[in-house]
């Protein structure tokens, strides 16, 4: 079944806003009832994608977790902790597929060119661990908010992450242009 593009776009919009809906709600709304921006964005993921079933029953498990966490202590932690879990998962599908190819950016890539030339695979490949290493320190320091201010969580979590990814993908963009100049000249 066709998922509808409202419900995709109220999705992504709680994805994105995810930090910001969190730090306000916090501030007027009990923990517990905020977990379920957390089940409904989580949710989505789980069940709407084509993720391995390795991924979905550990994206799920840990979802549990943050629900039972969250309902029997009342705590805000396991809300806090959503984007380190984000970063782990995506540092886990990523590093699989670039342990078992064909990598997440090399499926991408094929969408728009499917006969990928072998350079273009071994880039590929070396940008899935560039995108690990961005995980890892994205995650970490997401991790070390959690010892800060909610105010520094909210700006590094809703802010900071965001146009770090951005300058990673702006970055990639331009490599890849003048990767491709380089080879069409050389032809």
């Amino acid at each position: 079944m066709a998922e509808r593009p409202l419900l995709r776009v109220l999705y992504v919009l709680a994805a994105v806003l995810y930090p910001v809906l969190i730090y306000f709600g916090l501030q007027t709304v009990n923990p517990r009832w905020l977990i379920l921006i957390v089940v409904l964005v989580a949710m989505r993921y789980l069940i709407g994608t084509q993720f391995s079933p390795l991924i979905r029953v550990v994206w799920g498990i840990c979802l549990a977790t943050l629900v039972a966490v969250t309902m029997i202590t009342g705590s805000a932690t396991a809300l806090l902790v959503y984007p380190v879990l984000v970063n782990a998962m995506m540092l886990v599908l990523f590093f699989s597929s670039w342990l078992k190819p064909p990598t997440v950016i090399e499926m991408f890539a094929r969408r728009r060119e499917p006969e990928l030339p072998v350079a273009a695979i071994i880039y590929t490949r070396k940008l899935t661990l560039v995108w690990c290493g961005f995980f890892v320190i994205n995650g970490g320091i997401s991790l070390a908010t959690l010892a800060l201010s909610r105010e520094w969580w909210l700006l590094y979590n809703g802010l900071i992450s965001y146009v770090l990814i951005g300058a990673l993908l702006l970055g990639e963009m331009l490599i890849r242009k003048r990767m491709l100049a380089r080879t069409v000249s050389a032809t």
